[in-house]
């Protein structure tokens, strides 16, 4: 009979979990009405109240369905709880209540629908208690002691291996560690058909491009595993939100969204100014896929940096690198070999991925830095690319 009236209970059953990303408004709050449970208590109790004062013995029973779960006082002992980039409200009650911070998601979400500050509640690491209520749970992510700040900034345009030695210097965790966990891109988060490819070319998996740069709060506890998930799960989500994968199979016509991130790389290590980016972009798609570049190749230095830092040896300018290094018969990043890289060269930023995603209409195949500003000038024609590297070296960049 109850199930049939909808009574509303709301405590979570704790065998449920990991069902939170689905399901809920974006606002934060949960699904359902206060208006429909107020419905099933009206109509309950007046069964109760047809069945006659008997029927009393069991309302202690039906109450709990009316009554949000909640814990009494501001709880037991200390426990720290992850907040995500990009979690909602209802993320952050599903993250407290597996932590048996607060006794059910509805407890804190109805505290939060009560305080607009509650949308000020910020990612990062919060030292809390077990068994708290709803409200004070609230108040505690609203008091900026309780958290734990461990911030750590990944530029743009880091390859993997700078960011292992990165992240080892800002936490201690060996580099050998970061490298064990990246070998398995798919177990730190990556889906499959991210490194499918539509040039004919093998798939060649690496967490390169996946490391998505920003800032990061680091828990006290973390390992080198958790932390790159973190970093996975945070690409995965502003891609997500971009639209990256489905706009570039949709509009870039043949380029699957793998190439397109190789390409977001090249982007971000080519280009000078932010406006460039997508016009560096547009050069990578010309030379390759537009069969107008001559040899249908990259013949990007950066590439053979990338090889370089690879092997374990020193990057070197364009005017050090000899023919040998720039045609290497070893380098799969050989800047001469038809088609595109086998990976990303690092790990581009949103500003890359969205030049990548969407790059302006032109047929340049030729770009140079013509000045100190980073700007650069592109071009068509290699008789005006050259005239563009003369006014470089005027200007004193080559």
């Amino acid at each position: 009979m109850f199930d049939e009236l909808d009574l509303g209970h709301d405590e979570q059953d704790r065998g449920d979990k990991g069902k939170h990303r689905r399901g809920r408004r974006r606002d934060g709050r949960s699904g359902g009405g206060r208006g429909k449970t107020v419905l099933a208590l009206l109509l309950a109790l007046m069964l109760l109240g047809g069945i006659g004062g008997g029927a009393f013995y069991g309302f202690d029973r039906i109450q709990n369905y009316f009554v949000t779960p909640d814990y009494d006082g501001g709880g037991t002992e200390d426990v720290t709880v992850q907040i995500p980039q990009g979690a909602f409200l209802a993320d952050m009650a599903v993250a407290l209540y597996d932590a048996d911070v607060i006794k059910s998601t509805k407890a804190f979400l109805t505290a939060a629908e009560d305080n607009s500050r509650s949308r000020n509640i910020q990612p990062g690491t919060y030292k809390l208690r077990k068994q708290m209520s709803g409200e004070l749970a609230l108040a505690a992510m609203l008091d900026p002691a309780n958290r734990i700040v461990n911030g750590l900034t990944v530029p743009e345009g880091r390859t993997a291996k700078s960011i292992f030695k990165l992240l080892s210097e800002h936490t201690e965790i060996p580099v050998k560690e970061f490298e064990a966990a990246a070998k398995d891109p798919e177990g730190l988060g990556v889906p499959d058909w991210w490194f499918k490819r539509e040039d004919g070319k093998k798939s060649k998996k690496s967490i390169e491009g996946f490391l998505f740069p920003d800032t990061y709060e680091i828990p006290p506890n973390a390992t080198a595993e958790t932390i790159l998930k973190q970093m996975v799960d945070h690409f995965l989500t502003v891609t997500g939100q971009m639209e990256f994968a489905d706009r570039v199979q949709k509009e870039r016509g043949g380029i699957s969204p793998y190439e397109a991130l190789i390409v977001a790389s090249l982007a971000q290590a080519e280009a000078g100014t932010k406006k460039d980016l997508g016009k560096v972009a547009r050069v990578a798609y010309n030379r390759v896929y537009s069969q107008t570049f001559d040899c249908s190749c990259l013949e990007m230095d950066v590439t053979v940096n990338y090889y370089f830092e690879s092997i374990g040896q020193e990057g070197k300018t364009s005017a050090q690198m000899s023919p040998s290094d720039l045609d290497n018969p070893k380098n799969p990043y050989n800047r001469k070999l038809p088609g595109m890289i086998p990976t990303p060269i690092n790990n581009p930023g949103k500003d890359a991925l969205e030049g990548a995603m969407d790059p302006p209409a032109g047929n340049w195949l030729f770009f140079v830095a013509i000045d100190k500003e980073g700007n650069s000038a592109f071009t068509k024609e290699y008789s005006q690319h050259l005239k563009n590297i003369e006014k470089a070296k005027e200007n004193g960049v080559l």
